[in-house]
């Protein structure tokens, strides 16, 4: 069945998503850290797809088999943490057990009067896809554990006027720690960013010599899906690798473009806008002039 023809089941509260599991009700309205091991419903009566109105961080562990990255495969032995904002559907891939590890999920309520909650935005990995989770050391693992732990001892306690405020910092702490873990991982899998680098620049040389621009200018959601990534995680992969996100690489090459018709050609300005793939000379002027302080023009006249 195509992904497309499922229809997600939705939740609203974590309460539901505890009922429909076999687990009791939650220690905390908004909050809530359960190992998906013990869940009582059988698999076969679990929705195919869910659509969760809160957010969901998973450690799925005994991630064995083959995850993908791109065209590219790795064996990860040890699991690794995915993260879903609200109103992200999650579909259970053929024969992933995704209900099987620990589980943090939190209501945006939780968070919304506090700083974290104009932060959370800010933690891109929140907008990758499954195969671009955080696969951890074993020193990672666990620091992120110990996290786990102090957010499951806080709610087990008796709820008081503060432990709102040691949760939602706890989180944060987990959230920090993804981050510079998620550094870490672009840097150690450099080699497979940059094979990914080669082949997104082979696409753009592509686009730009086989006349594809009739169709518009490339885009980041383009390439991305032609890469098997989320735009997010290409754009902070290309960053970490150059500096530049994937828009950046997009316009450098539209530039360079530029560049050689400007140079070798006889078109006017506005032809070499329409052969670019823009609707508007204007908007092409703009960009040229913006990336290299010049007018279309006057770069042409320095050339003459």
């Amino acid at each position: 069945m195509k992904n497309e023809n499922i229809i997600p089941q939705q939740f609203n509260s974590i309460s539901e998503l505890h009922k429909l599991l076999g687990f009791p009700k939650p220690l905390h309205p908004l909050v809530s850290l359960v190992n998906y091991a013990d869940i009582k419903t059988p698999p076969d009566e679990l929705p195919k797809a869910l659509l969760l109105n809160f957010y969901k961080i998973s450690y799925k562990l005994n991630l064995t088999g083959k995850v993908r990255y791109g065209q590219n495969y790795y064996d990860f032995e040890e699991g690794g943490l995915s993260f879903v904002a609200p109103n992200q559907v999650i579909q259970s891939a053929s024969g992933e057990q995704d209900y099987a590890g620990y589980t943090l999920l939190f209501h945006p309520d939780l968070i919304r009067n506090y700083p974290l909650n104009a932060k959370i935005r800010n933690f891109g990995f929140f907008s990758y896809t499954a195969n671009e989770a955080l696969f951890l050391s074993d020193k990672e693992r666990k620091i992120i554990f110990s996290v786990f732990d102090h957010i499951k001892e806080e709610l087990n306690s008796t709820i008081d006027d503060f432990s709102q405020d040691v949760v939602v910092s706890h989180i944060e702490v987990l959230l920090n720690y993804s981050s510079r873990f998620y550094k870490r991982q672009f840097i150690t899998r450099k080699v497979a960013s940059h094979d990914l680098l080669t082949r997104m620049e082979q696409m753009l040389d592509n686009y730009f010599e086989n006349e594809s621009l009739q169709n518009g200018l490339p885009t980041v959601d383009f390439l991305a899906s032609q890469l098997n990534l989320s735009p997010r995680y290409l754009s902070d992969m290309l960053r970490s690798l150059t500096g530049q996100n994937a828009q950046q690489h997009i316009h450098a090459k539209l530039i360079a473009k530029a560049k050689e018709y400007l140079t070798s050609s006889n078109m006017s300005v506005a032809e070499i806008a329409y052969q670019l793939g823009f609707e508007h000379p204007q908007s092409f002027n703009k960009l040229f002039r913006n990336k290299t302080h010049l007018t279309p023009i006057a770069f042409k006249a320095s050339f003459h």
